[in-house]
């Protein structure tokens, strides 16, 4: 067979003859490309890993790719390749520990004064990049807002909790609809075991899975508002009017420091003794999405004066507030930030003169 072309550059693909056997890759990558985005989502609710979602949902392609010529179409493509990257996910999940969030270590809030503690030993949930674009535009209203809720970074920690298999049919009945026998059939299970540990899977989550507030709908024009003035907030360098933009039990964590620390004051607090920030301008935000979130790349002044990529912020937006921030740390924002869609370097013009935020949510 050729080279797998999924391997390749954009690139190297215009250039790669047009063999019998790239003829078969063609036709392979036209019938599965496009999953490709669905796939890697689902690999991620799976991992709680962007980076090992990307690794898998490579895996499950080479796996499909290789096993083309033996699918008899009796199901889907779709059905098929989401088949191949659960088992490839749950193979990988027998080596790999769960993926918290600071708050989810069992520690009570944190002191704002105390020191910042690191643990690169943790390995930490990580933030997906853009949405779950999964669904048609005359999708059901109420499956639309499922499948947002399914990517959000709150019901990915708390599917952290369950055991692998559990975390699989929890996905594969709730998140995907799939009837019992289809999932049992995917995992070797009878469909007794599988409604049994459905069961357990959804008990367990609803004691870990954080209460929802309203929400405030993407686009809504409140949320708009309410962004625009964290932006100006920060970009100000203005602690209290951050301060004045949290519910009253928000929650503000920043893996891999292991603290977390819940309610406005001591969130203002937390800031105003440990950010790097001296005066407005030092702070600049851009927009980008996260797990369907609202979220911004936020650049911070550098000795030389350049604004660099800082940390990721991903909001999580209720009624009457911010609710939930989970505010992303690595030793390579740089490459992080271009995951998202950010520039290494923030563009001209001035914080001052810069357009409203317009999140690109999706619709």
């Amino acid at each position: 067979m050729a080279k797998e072309p999924w391997l390749l550059s954009d690139r190297s693909r215009n250039l790669f003859p047009m063999t019998i056997e790239a003829a078969v890759d063609s036709d392979f990558l036209e019938v599965t490309e496009p999953y490709r985005r669905e796939l890697l989502a689902h690999c991620y609710r799976m991992m709680g890993s962007h980076h090992d979602a990307e690794d898998l949902l490579q895996e499950t392609f080479i796996r499909a790719w290789r096993g083309y010529d033996r699918f008899d179409g009796r199901a889907s493509v779709r059905t098929w390749l989401y088949k191949i990257a659960t088992n490839t996910c749950l193979t990988a999940l027998g080596s790999k520990q769960r993926r918290p969030l600071p708050s989810g270590l069992g520690g009570e809030s944190s002191d704002p004064q105390g020191a910042l503690l690191e643990d690169h030993e943790v390995p930490w949930l990580e933030p997906f990049a853009g949405s779950d674009e999964t669904l048609s535009e005359t999708a059901d209203p109420a499956t639309v807002v499922g499948s947002r809720e399914s990517i959000r970074l709150a019901f990915i920690a708390a599917l952290q909790h369950l055991p692998e298999r559990q975390r699989a049919i929890l996905i594969l009945r709730d998140v995907l609809q799939w009837r019992a026998a289809e999932v049992a059939e995917t995992l070797g299970l009878t469909t007794a075991t599988v409604n049994s540990l459905l069961q357990r899977a959804r008990a367990q989550l609803k004691e870990v899975a954080p209460e929802r507030d309203s929400v405030v709908e993407p686009g809504d024009a409140a949320q708009r508002e309410l962004l625009q003035k964290w932006v100006d907030a920060f970009e100000a360098y203005d602690i209290d009017a951050i301060v004045a933009l949290f519910t009253d039990k928000a929650i503000w964590e920043m893996p891999p420091f292991t603290g977390w620390y819940q309610g406005p004051e001591v969130i203002g607090t937390l800031i105003g003794s440990n950010c790097p920030a001296k005066a407005a301008g030092d702070m600049v935000l851009l927009p980008a999405v996260a797990n369907g979130q609202p979220a911004f790349g936020l650049y911070m002044l550098d000795a030389d004066g350049v604004h660099r990529p800082f940390q990721l912020q991903v909001l999580d937006i209720t009624a009457d507030g911010v609710g939930h921030v989970v505010a992303f740390f690595s030793d390579t924002m740089e490459a992080d930030f271009a995951r998202f869609g950010l520039p290494a370097v923030p563009p001209g013009p001035s914080a001052s003169e810069k357009e409203p935020v317009q999140p690109e949510m999706p619709s």
